[in-house]
C-alpha cells in the first residue's frame, strides 16, 4: 500500500494553521469563507476544472471580477482579490495573476462602473467648534462622558482611525492590537492656561476621573456605577457623540470624519504631514476635503482672521510691500500711469 508522506500531519502543522487563523479576527475568517465560496461557485458555473482554481490565472481572476462589474464597489473588489491572494499564500502557491497588467486594467474599468448607491455619502468633517460643543454638552465629571471626550480629542488632533483607539465590543480586546493601561504612567511638565480640548489635558482628566483601572485593561476604560470598570466600545462612543451633535444641529457623523484633519490643514500643516499622521495611503483626503461645501467658506473666513497670512499671500502674488502695522493700499491706476510718464 502506498502511503503519501505529504499528507502526514504533525502538531507543528496544526500549530502553524492555528497561528494563521489567529492573525485574523473571526469576522475576517467569515469574509474569507464567503470569498472562496463565491469564487468556487463562479468557477463551477463555468465548468472550470478544479485544477485551474489554484494557482488562479490572470484571465480567471479578471473574468471573476468582471462578472460583478456594475454591482460591487471597488473596495469589495479589492477585498475579494486580497482574499484570493491570501488563499494562495496560505497554501504555499504563487498567485502570479494578481499582478498582471490584464487584471490591473480590469480593476480600473470596474472602478468606473461602481454603482452610486455603493458609495458612502460624504459628510462634513469634525471641526474644532464641533469638538468644543461636544465638550460643553458632555458631563466631564462623569466617567463615561470624560472617556468619550478624551477619545474624541485624541482622534481629532492625531487623525486616528477609531479602530486604533476603540474596540468593537467589550470582549474583543487584544493586547497586541489595542492600546492598554500598561503604557502608563504619563509624565507632564508645565501645563498652564491650556484649553480642555487639547488631547493631553483631556487624557490627564480621563486618568484622574477613571483611577485604579488595571494595567491589562484598554486605555480608554471607564468606571461603572458599581465600582467596576468597562472598556469603551465604538458603538457606545459613536452613539454618545452623535447624540450631543444632533442636539446642536450637526448631521450624524461617521467615525472617519475625525481623520479629515481639517484643523491641521487650516493651521498650515503640510498635506504630506497630514497624510502621514492620518495613515492615508494617498492624498484622497484632499479630494474629500475640497468637495465638502462647508470647508471653503470656513477656510476663507479663517484666513481673514489672520492678517499676517493675507499679507504673506499678497506679497507673494503681487510683490507689494506692507508695513508691520497695517496693510497699505496698492497704488491706484492713475498714480501708476503718472509714475510711468515720469
Amino acid at each position: 500500500m502506498r502511503v503519501s508522506t505529504v499528507l502526514w500531519t504533525t502538531p507543528h502543522s496544526f500549530d502553524h494553521q492555528h497561528e494563521l487563523e489567529q492573525l485574523f479576527p473571526e469576522s475576517d475568517i467569515l469574509k474569507m469563507f464567503f470569498i472562496l465560496t463565491h469564487f468556487t461557485q463562479y468557477c463551477d458555473k463555468l465548468h472550470i476544472p478544479e485544477m485551474q482554481h489554484m494557482p488562479a490565472s490572470a484571465t480567471l481572476l479578471s473574468t471573476f471580477i468582471a462578472a460583478s462589474a456594475g454591482s460591487i464597489s471597488d473596495s469589495t473588489m479589492s477585498n475579494w482579490l486580497a482574499g484570493l491572494h491570501f488563499w494562495h499564500i496560505s497554501d504555499g502557491t504563487q498567485c502570479h495573476g494578481i499582478d498582471s497588467p490584464l487584471l490591473h486594467h480590469m480593476k480600473c474599468g470596474l472602478t468606473c462602473l461602481v454603482p452610486p448607491n455603493s458609495k458612502q455619502a460624504q459628510c462634513p468633517p469634525v471641526t474644532l467648534d464641533a469638538l468644543i460643543q461636544l465638550g460643553q454638552g458632555l458631563d466631564l465629571s462623569n466617567s463615561f462622558d470624560v472617556t468619550v471626550f478624551t477619545i474624541a480629542c485624541v482622534a481629532f488632533w492625531s487623525c486616528c482611525r477609531l479602530g486604533e483607539l476603540l474596540i468593537p465590543s467589550p470582549n474583543t480586546f487584544d493586547a497586541i492590537k489595542h492600546i492598554s493601561h500598561s503604557i502608563l504612567p504619563i509624565t507632564t511638565h508645565h501645563f498652564h492656561n491650556i484649553t480642555p480640548h487639547v488631547p493631553l489635558v483631556a487624557l490627564l482628566l480621563h486618568l484622574d476621573v477613571n483611577m485604579n483601572i488595571p494595567s491589562h485593561a484598554p486605555l480608554f476604560s471607564f468606571k461603572t456605577a458599581d465600582g467596576a470598570w468597562s472598556p469603551m466600545t465604538k458603538p457606545w462612543f459613536m452613539d454618545r457623540i452623535n447624540t450631543i451633535w444632533s442636539a446642536a444641529g450637526h448631521p450624524v457623523m461617521p467615525g472617519h470624519a475625525f481623520r479629515c484633519a481639517m484643523e491641521l490643514l487650516l493651521e498650515g500643516v503640510h498635506p504630506d504631514v497630514v497624510a502621514t499622521q492620518g495613515h492615508w495611503k494617498s492624498r484622497a483626503f484632499l479630494d474629500y476635503w475640497c468637495q465638502i461645501e462647508s470647508i471653503l467658506p470656513l477656510f476663507i473666513s479663517y484666513c481673514f482672521r489672520h492678517s499676517t497670512r493675507i499679507q504673506a499671500m499678497l506679497q507673494e502674488w503681487f510683490g507689494l510691500v506692507f508695513s508691520s502695522s497695517s496693510l497699505r493700499s496698492p497704488p491706484s491706476h492713475t498714480s501708476r500711469l503718472n509714475h510711468n510718464r515720469l
